[in-house]
């Protein structure tokens, strides 16, 4: 007992470099639930993503849907969160559709359905900050590409409308980006830093 006693000594005595990760600090994550009867095209919870049909015969009056709310784990509170909107071309490499579900489990899909991380740009617009939760936000097509100034005509196939997300914490702290360990929708990750609907053509 006594060697063991002095080798925990040595151990926690020889300690002289303070580390980064050990003033780690506890946050929130907002959480999203999408509304999968409002899509035009099938869709899955897991996959934080509904879709617009440019094959649909009233492209402007498809409708997106979705409710924001946050956790914080008994460990942080939320006093607001800023919501950012984009429109953006789609990517050189998309995500599959039907939605591919990963397998074993069989509960999120293969690939993160939005690039990551998820990090505001300056150039993206201030929708709304909230203060109330959980709150629902409910668009039509048209009406998004008027929030993001986008003439719906030339909308492409794959294109979509982001959704991003600021917290404003009750310690004063604020979140603004969130890497893939938070958010990365093939991994079933705790948080959902952004949301959005994507133009197909079915």
């Amino acid at each position: 007992m006594k060697y063991l006693l002095v080798v925990i000594i040595v151990l926690f005595g020889c300690k002289k470099a303070h580390y980064e990760w050990e003033d780690y600090q506890y946050t929130a994550v907002p959480v999203v639930t999408v509304d999968t009867t409002k899509t035009a095209l099938p869709t899955r919870q897991a996959g934080k993503v509904a879709f617009f049909n440019l094959k649909g015969p009233d492209v402007a009056s498809q409708e997106f849907a979705f409710t924001l709310d946050w956790a914080g784990f008994d460990k942080a509170t939320v006093t607001s969160i800023e919501v950012y909107t984009t429109y953006n071309k789609a990517e050189s490499s998309v995500p599959a559709y039907p939605l591919v579900i990963s397998s074993p489990g069989n509960q999120y899909p293969n690939i993160a359905q939005f690039p990551l991380p998820s990090i505001v740009g300056s150039g993206e617009l201030l929708y709304e900050t909230v203060t109330t939760f959980p709150k629902t936000f409910s668009f039509t097509a048209a009406q998004l590409a008027t929030i993001n100034n986008v003439d719906l005509s030339t909308v492409k196939v794959n294109d979509y409308f982001l959704f991003k997300f600021i917290l404003n914490l009750g310690d004063g702290s604020r979140i603004v980006s969130f890497y893939n360990n938070i958010c990365d929708e093939a991994r079933g990750e705790p948080g959902d830093c952004r949301v959005g609907v994507r133009f197909k053509n079915q």
